[in-house]
């Protein structure tokens, strides 16, 4: 093959000279606005007819005033003269003295006064002219008089009605012009709807998270730190033949640190980051979440190697074919069909990764969750006692602490707590400290924070009766009671009759940690949870509706027990629970109408037993309930020390002294 540009033709050489592109002729819009404004100022001219012919104040009078021709006249002041529009009867236009005054526009249509006087001095010296110019007119002819009006400056009447209109007509169309060819530069151009709405971070605007800033999530750290790693050094893994995964899905709890590590990943990695948002593809327009799609890949494809984003991807990647409502969302499907496919015909070679956040994984469709696009699914689950510890030292550095606060602690008083609801228990603590004037946030502000954050808002000045006071004291006492003379149930933290949120009163435990569950650890909870309840009826011989609460929590416990886990004798080893979600979109239930009976059956003789089972208890030990109960009257709230007092020390200390306390569960009175 030669590959010197020029072509030996016929023995001469002649230029290899690419043909030019034939200019054809290109619509352009500018040319149709322009013709409207034309239009416009054409049809001012042409559909304007003039003022009429000027007349002589004499022959107004003798052909056409006294003649009885004048259907009416409006006259306008002009200086120190009196310009009045005369208009004749259509009947009497017909007539041919009129021929030569006629007035007409351009096309032939008659809208203007046929002729002009002009009358020297004030409007009062017209209309005595009139009336001494028809005193000799037929008996039932009516005299003519004319209506005055107020006129402008003609020039000024002009512009107003013709150059103003023009010129705000000129202005829109240029305002529209720039919004038009502003490309995919503003979000509020009208032909860059389809433009993708992603944030570019880049060496200009970097984030400045790193992973260093992220406590606790060390698996999920380790995951993503490969990705990280890969878009760093990739021929490290090419060498060896690896391939470079296409995506990675964060899945956790509300809360846990999955759009944080993202921003970490982010900081680390050094290479343009494309954040956005699942329903920034959501438009009402048709077909703009698809382009919007292969608009974002195109960016990222043109500045590869890099990472693109999307928080809360269930927003477009939910199960197709699933929706509730008959019809569905087509738009919607349409953009995670366009998504599947820019996911999927990526090259393993150009360097983009999609990493996405969602807390509902279930109900994202499966074509979205295989090898190919997420490759891997990275769990975010919620801390345990030590990445609590490392969570707190992160949010605590900007505060001002005393010195003798001990993490640790803080630790095993927040299990079950997420990032964020430690992070709001650093600030709420914080700001109870400002509030109560102090120069340093000190572990009684932490514990305040906890409370106020999981019970609510004190109440101190609430009004309750004293026959209130005291059923809330017997109803809180009965839970405590009940929590420590039970081997499994959570031990006791503080009972408390003050007012919170919703709540009357509250029972803090500090439940332990548990991987698996037994029916006899669940059983005892339900009876603990049941405590309340059963104080009421062992010491009123009556109940009252301040169960809620308890009652909601024994039954979802009874129902999982029964449905879920399988942990009943008469239906056995089933389950109904259905871990896809699909179960959400059936119509019918999973189970016969004599299984549904079997299972209530089942559900209230849990609840019952239980319920009897701390009847027992507190009937045993009524007289320390007594005590108990009248001095939580006394000092409103009781510690793990006051109980000691009364019941002695626990036999079962082992729990909750681990270090892998569970989560704080409030119990409203």
């Amino acid at each position: 093959m030669n590959d010197n540009p020029n072509i030996e033709k016929q023995g001469k050489r002649i230029p290899n000279i690419p043909k030019k592109p034939q200019k054809g002729s290109k619509f352009n819009i500018f040319w149709v606005y322009a013709a409207i404004i034309i239009a416009i100022i054409a049809a001012q001219f042409l559909f304007t007819g003039d003022s009429g012919k000027e007349v002589k104040y004499d022959t107004f009078e003798s052909k056409m005033l006294l003649t009885g021709d004048v259907d009416r006249i409006v006259a306008y002041q002009t200086e120190d003269l009196v310009k009045a529009e005369v208009y004749i009867k259509k009947d009497s236009l017909n007539k041919p003295q009129y021929k030569a005054f006629k007035s007409t526009s351009s096309f032939n249509v008659s809208n203007g006064p046929t002729v002009f006087f002009t009358y020297g001095g004030k409007f009062a010296d017209l209309r005595a002219a009139l009336a001494e110019s028809q005193k000799a007119l037929p008996a039932g002819r009516k005299p003519i008089s004319f209506q005055s009006e107020n006129r402008s400056n003609p020039l000024a009447s002009w512009f107003l009605s013709i150059i103003l209109p023009v010129l705000l007509l000129i202005g829109f169309w240029i305002f529209m012009m720039r919004r038009m060819g502003g490309g995919a530069g503003g979000g509020g151009q009208i032909f860059s709807i389809g433009k993708s709405k992603a944030t570019l971070f880049d060496k200009e605007s970097q984030v400045n998270i790193t992973f260093n800033d992220v406590a606790g999530l060390e698996e999920a750290k380790t995951e993503v730190m490969e990705i990280v790693d890969f878009l760093k050094n990739p021929k490290k893994y090419t060498d060896l033949g690896g391939k470079i995964p296409k995506g990675a899905l964060l899945v956790g709890s509300p809360g846990t640190g999955k759009t944080l590590l993202a921003k970490a990943v982010a900081g680390e990695a050094q290479v343009p980051f494309f954040s956005l948002s699942g329903s920034d593809f959501v438009e009402m327009f048709v077909g703009v979440g698809a382009s919007r799609v292969r608009d974002l890949f195109k960016q990222a494809k043109d500045k590869s190697p890099c990472i693109i984003f999307i928080d809360e991807i269930d927003a477009i990647g939910r199960a197709r074919g699933k929706n509730g409502v008959m019809g569905g969302n087509d738009e919607r499907e349409n953009t995670l069909n366009q998504l599947l496919v820019e996911m999927d015909g990526f090259g393993t070679n150009t360097h983009v990764i999609i990493l996405a956040a969602t807390n509902r994984a279930d109900v994202l469709d499966k074509a979205l969750l295989r090898a190919g696009r997420f490759d891997r699914q990275i769990y975010v689950d919620l801390p345990d006692v030590i990445e609590r510890k490392q969570i707190f030292e992160v949010h605590i550095t900007p505060l001002k602490k005393s010195e003798e606060l001990d993490t640790e602690f803080l630790a095993k008083q927040t299990p079950g707590f997420s990032g964020a609801d430690i992070a709001n228990v650093c600030n709420e603590a914080a700001l109870i400290a400002a509030r109560k004037n102090k120069s340093a946030v000190d572990k009684q502000d932490f514990l305040d924070a906890v409370d106020r954050i999981v019970g609510g808002l004190e109440k101190k000045n609430k009004i309750i009766t004293p026959s209130e006071k005291r059923a809330i004291a017997i109803h809180e006492a009965g839970h405590a009671t009940v929590s420590w003379l039970l081997e499994h149930a959570a031990p006791l933290v503080k009972v408390t009759i003050v007012p919170r949120g919703q709540s009357l009163g509250a029972a803090w435990y500090l439940p332990e940690e548990r991987l698996i569950v037994r029916p006899h650890q669940m059983l005892d909870e339900m009876c603990a949870t049941m405590g309340g309840r059963a104080a009421e009826k062992v010491m009123f011989d009556t109940i009252s509706t301040g169960a809620l609460s308890d009652l909601e929590k024994v039954n979802k416990q009874a129902r999982a027990m029964v449905t879920i886990y399988g942990l009943n004798e008469k239906l056995g080893n089933i389950t109904y629970y259905d871990s896809s979600g699909q179960n959400e979109y059936n119509f019918s239930k999973p189970y016969s109408e004599d299984t549904a009976l079997t299972i209530d059956k089942e559900i209230s003789a849990l609840i019952e037993g239980q319920y009897q089972r701390a009847i027992n208890l507190l009937e045993e030990n009524k007289d320390k309930l007594i005590q108990l109960a009248d001095i939580l009257i006394e000092k409103e709230v009781l510690f793990k020390d006051d109980l000691e007092e009364i019941f002695g020390k626990r036999l079962f200390e082992n729990q909750g002294e681990s270090g892998t306390p569970g989560h704080i569960t409030p119990v409203e009175a």
